[in-house]
């Protein structure tokens, strides 16, 4: 999403609410991302003291936040609210243990993501804190197409047809070995490696993701991080069959 309009008055335009549609749109950007006050206000056509109020009256109220770079991104009251819409996305917080395990394991980022439309959203994350360009923020949307964590999630859906630009060959080895691997394909500099959490009957709940940077990673980031990673998804995977097991979705 580059722009909220053309014309910077036609957001008013959508509810004649001028203040939450604005303020939705902010939202709206936020989702291809972190971005700046500067690269807000320029997408949406708000002057920047609008863009500025807007945006930090949405961070006192916990649906935006800013990143250690001082970039707006999506906050975690967006998470929480979804939680309360969808019981299913509570993966989340069951799978807090295990991801704390495997950042302490492995000293990368990790993130889980669960499919969402054509996308990927993050739901979780632990960031490594040094040498990513950028981490994930809980709440970004990121292509099916690209990435690791994309991969894994495509690799077990019904739909793989539709997404041409991933052969099926390449998802049939993923299946085959049990986790993906990329090197700067979502994000340059950025390598990654993920792995899928299965439910009993074989269909994908997530994918559990490590990423970090190619000069430390290489250019086979699984020979280090695909056992560990394949772990953590099996341990969480258990931890969802036992949610299942006492009569709720995921715990």
């Amino acid at each position: 999403m580059d722009s909220i309009a053309k014309d910077p008055a036609a957001a008013n335009r959508i509810t004649g609410v001028g203040v939450l549609d604005r303020s939705v749109a902010l939202l709206g950007l936020l989702a291809d991302g972190p971005r700046s006050l500067r690269r807000l206000a320029e997408a949406s056509g708000l002057p920047r003291p609008t863009a500025h109020r807007l945006l930090v009256a949405l961070e006192t109220h916990g649906l935006v936040a800013r990143d250690a770079a001082g970039l707006f991104r999506l906050g975690p009251r967006l998470t929480e609210l979804a939680l309360r819409v969808d019981p299913a996305l509570d993966l989340a917080a069951l799978a807090g243990p295990v991801l704390a395990r495997l950042h302490e394991t492995t000293n990368e980022s990790v993130q889980l993501y669960v499919r969402s439309g054509d996308k990927r959203l993050c739901i979780a994350a632990r960031d490594a804190g040094a040498g990513l360009r950028d981490s994930v923020p809980v709440g970004a949307l990121l292509p099916l197409a690209a990435g690791s964590g994309g991969k894994v999630l495509l690799a077990w859906s019904a739909d793989t047809a539709r997404f041409d630009t991933v052969p099926t060959s390449e998802l049939a080895a993923i299946r085959a070995r049990g986790w993906a691997a990329s090197v700067a394909e979502r994000e340059a500099g950025v390598a990654s490696v993920s792995a899928p959490v299965l439910r009993a009957d074989g269909t994908i709940a997530a994918a559990v993701c490590v990423s970090g940077p190619v000069s430390r990673l290489g250019q086979a980031p699984g020979r280090q991080l695909s056992g560990p990673v394949m772990s953590a998804a099996a341990e969480l995977a258990a931890e969802v069959a036992g949610g299942l097991a006492a009569g709720s979705p995921t715990r």
